[in-house]
């Protein structure tokens, strides 16, 4: 009987660990680590760790100075990306080695919230465990904080795109002669955008594409350096933000709507004022355009 009452006694607070446990809050990004170092030397101390993991690099950008970011895949993160729609986006995961004043900082996309980011099959905790265990985990940051059932259905505002209202870029004839037509576009880096990576979705029709944007003048709002010298001022920073996705699904072509690509990664930031949105206002027209002049058909 004093068993059964314990029992019953321990029953609130179980569950509400288990509701604290649901409603656990996420965020965008995670801190590795930070300390004395170059960004070379921290990048490759990152590459081999990854590798040592399980995961292969497929590409690395350098968006400006002092930063690099290595793009990673692995054989759970592309049979979660076959089992979703549009799950190519989530096939990948972005890795930075960022110096900040006497700092160099290692920190990568948080699994768990890109697969609710992108709406995936699978949650990706056994992803988010080995980037752990080879990156460690200090923090991590990005936003106040979102539960997985806000990541999945979130737009910034009334009015804006969810991750299920992609922007149509192009539209072939096959899948096979769209892969093969955006590979070579971009390849060729057509109007400031080039190719950083390919990965493609076993079993599926669907290949997703990294790119790097460079533009200057008229054409600066598509910038990947000027857009994050708008928003990314916090810190730690963000740089695994980039590069942005162009997703070959079918015979058809895609990305995120800036306003959803770039917002799920800065939820907090505000629309106005000083290193705001309103600063970046042209920029998702800008992608935009820039993108489907450079796959389109």
């Amino acid at each position: 009987m004093k068993l059964i009452k314990t029992l019953l006694s321990a029953l609130p607070l179980l569950v509400a660990l288990n509701a604290q446990a649901a409603d656990e809050l996420l965020k965008p990004f995670i801190l590795g680590s930070k300390g004395p170092g170059t960004v070379a030397e921290k990048t490759e101390q990152a590459k081999t760790a990854l590798t040592g993991a399980g995961f292969s690099v497929v590409g690395k950008y350098s968006p400006y100075a002092d930063a690099q970011i290595l793009i990673v895949t692995s054989d759970e993160l592309k049979k979660n990306a076959a089992a979703s729609e549009h799950g190519g986006f989530g096939a990948i995961q972005r890795v930075a080695v960022t110096k900040v004043n006497n700092d160099v900082q290692v920190s990568y996309t948080n699994p768990i919230y890109m697969a609710n980011a992108y709406r995936m099959k699978g949650d990706l905790k056994g992803t988010a465990s080995a980037m752990e265990k080879a990156l460690g985990k200090s923090e991590e940051f990005g936003a106040n904080g979102m539960t997985a059932a806000q990541v999945r259905k979130y737009h910034y505002m009334v009015g804006m795109e969810y991750f299920d209202e992609p922007s149509l870029l192009a539209e072939y004839d096959s899948y096979e002669e769209a892969v093969k037509a955006v590979d070579a576009k971009l390849a060729s880096n057509k109007n400031g955008v080039s190719k950083v990576y390919r990965v493609d979705v076993p079993g599926k029709k669907e290949s997703v594409f990294g790119v790097a944007m460079k533009g200057s003048g008229d054409n600066k709002y598509m910038d990947d350096r000027f857009v994050m010298s708008e928003i990314d001022s916090r810190d730690p920073k963000s740089t695994a933000h980039l590069p942005y996705e162009v997703l070959v699904s079918d015979n058809k072509v895609y990305a995120l709507y800036a306003r959803y690509r770039i917002a799920i990664n800065f939820p907090d930031l505000s629309m106005m004022g000083q290193n705001s949105f309103m600063n970046i206002m042209e920029t998702p027209e800008a992608v935009r355009l820039v993108l489907k002049k450079t796959v389109e058909k």
